[in-house]
């Protein structure tokens, strides 16, 4: 197992070429960077003044943390996984593997839904961005352009892709590391005129407001902001010296992510109070009340809007990058693995799935162009199932783990000779298995008032989509929970 390992890493640029493979030409900086910018998007520029406006100051602040520390699990989980097995397939691979091919399946699919329809959802968005500064213009031609642009990006090369994807994140962690100093400043009264103090969380009810219910509406949206860390596992496949690497950037991404947001909640909150009615009218289509927006203008930054346009611009690109590169390789994998159609199995010489990287760009599009022309219910749909996609890939990565630790024990094997050690197993797969179920069930379950049963429908309906691929592939091809002593660890290309 030594030698594979090994010699797993000594290929810096390319695994074996049979016009099937990957190039391993990522490094440790994109890695980390890539995870930042698929956690740290609109849930934080935009929806983090909603969330404080919910629960109060506190309430939002403890619900981020509490869902930071099972996001903290799940990414232990998952540079276990991904740092002994790097491959492109990873959240499929790994479920294939050690649970269940039929469940490995399913899971692929959802994976590559999630990516595939966020690439219009961020097009839409980004179109209304353009459109604060030029408000008549063509949302088809901003559209073409972006998509464009993102289709360049992803087919120069896996390096290309990396070094667009660093800028890009990097955009955002400027303008998160300057809106802490400002804040900060405002705080003790260098900036703004007056000094901040801790006013705002003592006001009304704060810092707790709304009860439980409020709570947990808040415990929701923070889970949703902090998808996207999970996209290191997808890139390990194409990364040089995976066992290297990839553990580096799992120990440093968490913390990083989960500081800028405790912090930037814990100032948001201090400068704007929880009363403050902008603060529930933050959104894509309003970027000139995003709280970033409030706090900037209050230092007196009066260019403050059009530079928030510009980070969020910047921000709803990375993650459609992030989105179009992503599903592209989850779908290169399936066919692969024989469970999608073997054209979208080829690579070119750079390395780039063409055909998976095309088909996920023209779904894409395809959507969007249903969201203009008479069809936007249609397109409200698809957004809307997806919404529970992401949590069903965490659970994927928990119960994935769970079973690749037990049956590498079944197999008489060290985990302490594994390239990274995920902490206090099994406590660590089982706290997000729990949570999760805890978040979905509990979704519609503890909200005010009555039921919207049309939203429920369609939140739910991404389990039910899961759910009918992972018992129809079962089915179809007789597969059986993989016992954990014939869980294979010997193939890791």
């Amino acid at each position: 197992m030594g030698k594979l390992a090994l010699k797993l890493n000594m290929i810096p640029n390319k695994e074996k070429s049979n016009g099937q493979q990957l190039h391993r030409s990522l490094q440790s900086r994109h890695l980390t960077m890539m995870a930042i910018g698929g956690a740290i998007g609109t849930g934080l520029f935009v929806s983090s003044g909603s969330a404080i406006s919910k629960a109060g100051p506190g309430g939002a602040l403890a619900a981020y943390i509490l869902v930071g520390i099972m996001v903290y699990f799940v990414m232990n989980s998952l540079g276990e996984l991904a740092s002994f097995l790097p491959v492109p397939g990873s959240f499929e691979t790994y479920a294939t593997r050690y649970v269940d091919p039929a469940f490995g399946f399913a899971l692929g699919w959802n994976y590559w839904y999630t990516n595939a329809i966020t690439i219009p959802a961020d097009l839409s968005a980004a179109v209304l961005i353009m459109k604060y500064w030029f408000p008549d213009s063509s949302a088809l031609l901003w559209s073409t352009i972006f998509l464009v642009l993102l289709l360049a990006l992803n087919l120069l090369s896996v390096k290309g892709y990396g070094e667009s994807e660093y800028w890009f994140a990097g955009i955002k962690v400027v303008s998160i590391i300057l809106f802490l100093i400002i804040g900060t400043a405002m705080i003790f009264g260098i900036m703004g005129g007056h000094t901040e103090g801790l006013s705002n969380f003592t006001k009304g009810d704060a810092p707790f407001h709304g009860g439980f219910l409020a709570f947990f509406s808040v415990i929701i949206v923070a889970g949703f902001a902090f998808q996207g860390t999970e996209v290191i596992a997808t890139a390990a496949g194409e990364t040089n010296n995976p066992s290297k690497n990839v553990p580096k950037a799992i120990r440093t991404i968490f913390w990083r992510i989960l500081i800028f947001y405790v912090l930037t909640i814990f100032i948001i909150g201090l400068i704007i109070p929880y009363t403050d009615p902008n603060l529930l009218k933050t959104g894509i289509s309003n970027v000139s009340i995003s709280p970033f927006t409030l706090v900037f203008k209050r230092a007196g930054l009066a260019f403050a809007a059009s530079a928030m346009n510009a980070v969020l611009l910047t921000s709803i690109l990375s993650a459609a990058n992030t989105a179009m590169y992503a599903s592209s390789r989850m779908l290169w994998s399936l066919a692969k693995e024989g469970k999608a159609p073997r054209m979208f199995a080829k690579v070119n010489s750079r390395g780039i799935p063409m055909a998976a990287l095309m088909v996920s760009v023209i779904f894409g599009f395809i959507s969007f162009l249903s969201s203009m022309f008479g069809s936007g219910f249609v397109f409200m749909w698809l957004v809307a199932t997806s919404a529970m996609t992401g949590f069903i890939k965490w659970f994927g990565i928990a119960v994935s783990h769970y079973r690749f630790r037990r049956a590498y024990i079944a197999q008489g094997k060290d985990p302490s000779e594994l390239p990274y050690k995920a902490k206090l197993f099994p406590l660590g797969p089982m706290i997000p298995f729990l949570f999760i179920i805890v978040l979905v069930l509990g979704q519609n379950l503890f909200t005010e008032g009555k039921i919207d049963w049309g939203s429920t429908i369609a939140n739910y309906i991404g389990i039910v989509f899961f759910v009918g691929l992972w018992i129809g592939y079962k089915m179809i091809k007789k597969t059986k929970v993989v016992p954990l002593t014939e869980c294979d660890f010997e193939n890791r290309e």
